[in-house]
């Protein structure tokens, strides 16, 4: 397997220069070829028109489709490009027909957002929701799952890594029991794009949400959603307009036959386009090399922070990815992370709403989240453990 070229994507990466950024798991730095292509799109829209610009660079809005394609070992006709990782999880969620007794089963560290839209469909449909527990390691009980499912079982779905935490929910081993009884799984992306290899297929999701700006460190404003072929013409999606269906007279429209069914007209087209910039850079890299050197890293962060006995690792999981949670001893989340800014260090915070049941369950409340990638360091690291060492 091939290495990354640290000093190169450093050098492409213009943020490194000045900080350290361990907040990739809220927004990545954009490589500069990729912020460089979104800022002339902006530019020409600016001097050309935006409608004229759309036109001059249809080619690239859509070669996003292809590239998303050849990253999940999906179908061009399978993607859709929407505007963040919770409308397209809304998208397909909504979709799908809910009824009286319908069981949805979830994890205990889903997604906060996620568990509002299950409850608040079950307030709607009569649907219920099941919360898997979890087994030893913190991650989904595969065989509570399956103990779960029965003939009412309408939707697996879970987050693949929660956002609160470094485990990864073992999400092939859902998708082979999904399969199994022939209940439609949705994987909710978010955190796992980017950082960690994907392939549809060989997870067996049928659907699946991603964020641009997170790990494929591409715009704000960025997401897509995968549907599996087979599903798409089976979907109507909750909203439509005359993008993703064509009015045929005063009493007839018809939706697409693709993913873009789920699509608005009106987008962010530079960010399409500059998403799919940032998917082939990662492409390019490989995400295999690319989790290798991210759990790497995240592995050496936490060994140095158990060093200094002024935290408490809260990371659960069997396989860890590169978020990297912990609560300091004797200072709160938030004052954590403005003293680290202080020093140029950029890290985020986890107050439990991504992944409330969890921390309930867990009693824990604010923990300080830092989170790597591939263009950081372990001198990064270092100088990152000697800045808290003196807070």
């Amino acid at each position: 397997m091939k290495e990354i070229d640290v000093e190169r994507v450093r050098a492409e990466t213009r943020g490194c220069r000045d900080l350290i950024h361990f907040n990739n798991a809220g927004a990545s730095l954009m490589p500069a070829p990729v912020a460089d292509y979104l800022c002339n799109f902006l530019r020409e829209e600016e001097m050309k028109g935006g409608y004229e610009t759309r036109s001059l660079r249809n080619k690239d809005i859509e070669s996003f489709y292809k590239s998303v394609s050849l990253l999940l070992n999906a179908k061009p006709k399978e993607i859709a490009f929407v505007e963040n990782a919770t409308r397209a999880w809304d998208m397909v969620f909504y979709a799908l027909p809910l009824g009286p007794g319908d069981k949805i089963l979830t994890t205990v560290s889903e997604y906060g957002s996620n568990l509002i839209a299950y409850l608040h469909r079950a307030k709607q449909t009569g649907a219920e929701l099941v919360i898997v527990p979890n087994d030893k390691n913190g991650q989904i009980d595969i065989n509570a799952l399956e103990q779960n499912i029965d003939k009412k079982t309408k939707l697996i779905s879970i987050s693949h890594i929660p956002t609160g935490g470094g485990l990864i929910n073992p999400a092939h081993d859902v998708g082979r029991i999904a399969n199994k009884y022939s209940i439609p799984f949705l994987l909710d992306a978010c955190q796992s794009v980017g950082q960690i290899h994907l392939d549809v297929k060989a997870i067996g999701c049928d659907f699946l949400s991603a964020t641009g700006r997170k790990y494929l460190r591409g715009p704000r404003g960025t997401g897509f959603l995968y549907v599996q072929e087979d599903w798409i013409e089976r979907l109507e999606p909750p909203l439509l307009d005359q993008f993703a269906a064509e009015l045929i007279d005063a009493g007839t429209y018809e939706i697409r036959t693709d993913a873009k069914r789920f699509e608005n007209w009106e987008r962010y087209f530079a960010g399409q386009a500059a998403l799919g910039k940032a998917v082939d850079y990662a492409m390019e890299l490989g995400l295999k090399t690319i989790e290798r050197r991210v759990s790497d890293l995240a592995a050496y962060l936490r060994a140095e922070l158990q060093e200094t006995g002024l935290v408490t690792l809260t990371d659960q999981g069997a396989k860890k990815c590169g978020l990297v949670t912990f609560e300091h001893l004797r200072l709160n989340a938030e004052q954590v992370k403005t003293q680290l800014s202080n020093h140029k260090i950029n890290v985020s915070t986890s107050s439990g709403s991504g992944m409330k049941l969890s921390y309930l369950e867990r009693g824990l409340d604010g923990l300080v989240r830092a989170s790597v990638h591939y263009y950081n360091t372990e001198d990064e690291i270092n100088k990152f453990i000697e800045v808290l060492r003196s807070l």
